[in-house]
Order: C-alpha cells, then structure tokens, then sequence
C-alpha cells in the first residue's frame, strides 16, 4: 500500500510522490523563543517527529528543516515578544533566546523528539529575507512606504487558497495590525522600519529596522530546500495568516509552488480550554515532564490523530501511561526471559503473527500517519504476547528476539515510546525493581508458611492493578 497524506492544499488525500526519488524535504514551523516550551508544542512536535520517522523508516532520505523564530514575531499590539520578554527580565534580547532555545531543545531531547537536520535562525538569514524582499519589490508584488515594505496580497490573486480566506472579505483588524501606510488591511509587513528604541534592528536598502514574521520562513526554507520542497508542516493556529502569507510571498518571488503537501496538526486545549496565559491555564512541558514519564507523554500525544484536536488533562494522560505500562511490562518480560531462554529459532506460529503485526502496522502509518490506529496495533500485539509468554513458555532465543525486535522497530524507531533500556535509577526500572522485591517477601513469607501476608501482598497489587500469576519457573507480574 503507498503511503497518502492529507494534503491541506487540496483538502484531500493523496498519494505522496516526492520531488526527488528516495528523498523527501521537509520544513515545519519552529518556536518562537520567548519562554519556556508546552505541551502545546510536545503536541506539535512529537508528531511530526514521528512523521520523519516514519518517512525515514520506510526507507525515505528525510532532510528536516526546522526554524527557530529569534526576531520579527509581533504581538497584536505590534510589539516583538523577544523584546517583550527581555524588558520583563531586564535581560538582553539575544541572552532572551539563548536561554529559551536552550529550553526548547532541553524539552525535546527529554520527549525523545530527534532533532532536525537544521535549525536556522531567522536572525541568521537577515542576508537571505532582504533579497527575497527586494525581488518581490521589483516584481511589483511589494511597496515601500515610509521605510517599511508591505507585501500587496491584491497582486497575488491565489492568496486565501490555503487557508480558504478570501482578500475581500477580510474584515478591518482580522489577525492583522491596521496602519495608514498599508493600501489594504491584509497587506503584511515583510520589512519594519524600526522605532528609536527598538533593540533588535538590522540595516537595509530601505531603513534600519527588522524583518517580518511570514518572510522568515520562506527565505529560510529556500535557502535549504529549494524554491519547492515536499513536505510543510505546522500548526493548524498558523494557517492564517502566517502559512498563507508564506505561500503568496514564497511563490510570488519564484514563481514556482512553495510546498508540494501541506500537512498541520490539530491544537491542544488544557482541561477543555485554549492555553493562555492570561488566563493562567499554561503546563509547561517539563512540568509535564516531572509528573509522567516523556514515554507516557508521547503515548498520550499518538492516541490521537496528528491533524485531530487533543484535550490534555490529568485523565487522559494517566489513561494513555496504563496503557503504555501495559507495553512496556510486556516487554521487559521478554527481555528478561530472553537473558536465561534455551538457543533455538522462532517457530512459524510466531514469525508469522510478528509478520501480520508488522504489516497491519504499516497498513495504518500509510494511511496519513495514523499513529493512534497504529499504537492500538501494538497494544493488540502486546494482548498476543502475553498470552504468548504466559501461557506457552517457555521459549527459545530465536522467538524472544523476534518479538523484542518488532518492539524495538515499530515501537522505539518509529513511535519513539520504547526505550533501548530503562533507564538507570529510572521510573520503569524502579518500579519492576520495587515489585520483584514484593514478589521475593511474598516468595518468603509462603515459604515460612505465612499464607496471611503471601495473600496481604498479591491483593494490594492486584488492587495497584499489578497481577501476579506463579509458575513452575517462578513468580511473573504484568498490568492487569
């Protein structure tokens, strides 16, 4: 089966063909860095993250492309957040983003998101956005005016096909700033003449001063991509206007499409409500992180469809981390029976259900990226194999291999929710390690006959929802 994706541009899905055989060019939206990461942005990208994993595990070169916005992302208000922030914390703008960059790739690294191939900085490709503005100037998609340089959406008549907007029904101050010197309310800045006490300021044929949010983007993925790329990602928050604005500017300068496949992921709420902090109702993700583990996290992220809406809270994350103890418990008891099984190969039975799993898993990721048809592929395969160890053990090397390989492909390469190992002193390995201790006083109380505290002990696991079921070989646990 090819792999479709939902293509935003065409509102359909389609068959993906990328540009160059083998090759695929992905750019998604970074962060703005102005403050800490949240579980926002996990949602973003940890799924995308997945995308490229996917991509790369079905056999494809992925090239990832991701920005970091460090200048020109404008509050309503028209002032930039970097310096916004700096001012809070009487701190500089650029030690402003190192700080929070730093973060955000601290939170990334600590959700198991692998990092993109490059991570340009808009105030890096200062060079790259004034040439791509120049050219649209000459091509008389853009105007000057008094320093500053707008793009004119009325000169590009495809402009709203993305997002569905339509130039003439924009209303007066719809997600954009109204100025005198714009000729039509959605006209957007590519270039602002700085004020006297604007910090974040760069020389340019037109005047001292910054460039636009949107132009960022678009210069910085030609620059790497070239003038048409593959993939484009994103939220589903920055359709409009800032995806739209990068296609019209993009594809006006070139005169080749922008990207080919537009793919943007559905938002979060908290607890059934839009993040914002004026309302106080931000989690950050390493606050996130000091209550669940990033595999809990993840899994939570992947019960839902990258382009669907999620709804974080206390329930459902806690919902999605039973759901990977579940997983994960079937897993180290494969590779802890593997350390003592007899050598042998895995036999047909057994090769041949890791088969039908591993194609049922493929099946659904080629479907547009469905990791949560996907994840309830694996937690069907768990069900098998631990009806498969519990039941008809013990087993040779060749089938313990086997299913922890599978595990180890579709579960850890690609989902990203299977670590190598647990952790050293980590939470997976304390609590296999604080259960097998309960298991040897209880193996000990039976022993001395103190059938009292035996039962004392498997209830109170049982009600943690820990089973214990004891066999010739010894004494195993998994989630009930």
């Amino acid at each position: 089966m090819s792999l479709k994706i939902y293509n935003v541009l065409s509102r359909k899905k389609e068959v993906f063909v990328p540009l160059i055989e083998g090759k695929v060019n992905m750019y998604v939206c970074g962060p703005t860095v102005y403050d800490l990461s949240h579980v926002g942005h996990a949602k973003t990208y940890v799924s995308f993250d997945v995308i490229a994993r996917y991509l790369r595990y079905i056999g494809y070169d992925v090239l990832y492309v991701q920005n970091i916005t460090d200048v020109g992302h404008m509050l309503d208000s028209g002032e930039d957040r970097i310096l916004k922030k700096a001012r809070q914390l009487s701190a500089g703008p650029m030690q402003v983003v190192e700080t929070y960059t730093r973060g955000y790739f601290d939170d990334m690294d600590a959700l198991g998101v692998y990092r993109p191939d490059i991570s340009p900085r808009a105030s890096g490709h200062i060079p790259e956005q004034i040439a791509m503005i120049q050219t649209l100037l000459d091509k008389g998609f853009a105007y000057e005016q008094d320093g500053s340089v707008y793009f004119n959406v009325s000169s590009f008549p495809e402009y709203g096909k993305l997002s569905g907007r339509i130039v003439e029904e924009l209303a007066e101050g719809a997600r954009v700033n109204i100025r005198e010197e714009k000729r039509h309310p959605a006209d957007f800045a590519l270039w602002k003449k700085a004020e006297p006490e604007h910090i974040l300021r760069w020389p340019s044929p037109w005047s001292d001063g910054f460039p636009g949010w949107h132009v960022e983007c678009s210069a910085m993925a030609a620059k790497y991509l070239g003038q048409t790329f593959d993939i484009h990602g994103g939220g589903i928050d920055n359709i409009f206007p800032h995806n739209e604005c990068e296609i019209a500017q993009s594809e006006a300068a070139h005169g080749e499409p922008f990207a080919r496949y537009w793919l943007l992921g559905g938002s979060l709420t908290l607890d059934g409500v839009k993040m914002s902090k004026s309302l106080g109702n931000t989690l950050t993700i390493r606050d996130a992180l000091n209550q669940w583990r990033p595999e809990a996290i993840r899994t939570f992220i992947l019960s839902s469809h990258y382009g669907s809406p999620i709804d974080f809270s206390d329930t459902a994350v806690e919902a999605a981390n039973k759901g990977w103890q579940r997983i994960w418990g079937a897993v180290s008891l494969v590779r802890e029976q593997l350390r003592t099984a007899d050598n042998g190969a895995a036999g047909p039975e057994v090769s041949a259900l890791l088969e039908k799993a591993k194609a049922d898993f493929i099946k659904k990721m080629n479907d547009d990226f469905n990791a949560p048809a996907a994840l309830a592929v694996l937690q069907e395969l768990t069900r098998q194999v631990n009806t498969l160890v519990n039941e008809h053990g013990p087993h040779t090397t060749g089938t313990l291999a086997a299913i922890d390989r599978l595990y180890r492909e579709l579960g850890g390469e690609v989902l990203g929710i299977i670590p190598e190992q647990a952790e050293s002193g980590g939470s997976a390995e304390r609590e296999d390690g604080l259960i097998r201790l309960l298991i040897d006083l209880r193996a000990q109380a039976r022993a001395n006959k103190d059938w009292a505290l035996s039962d004392q002990i498997r209830d109170r696991l049982k009600e943690l929802g820990v089973a214990l079921e004891d066999r010739a070989d010894g004494t195993i646990w998994k989630l009930a």
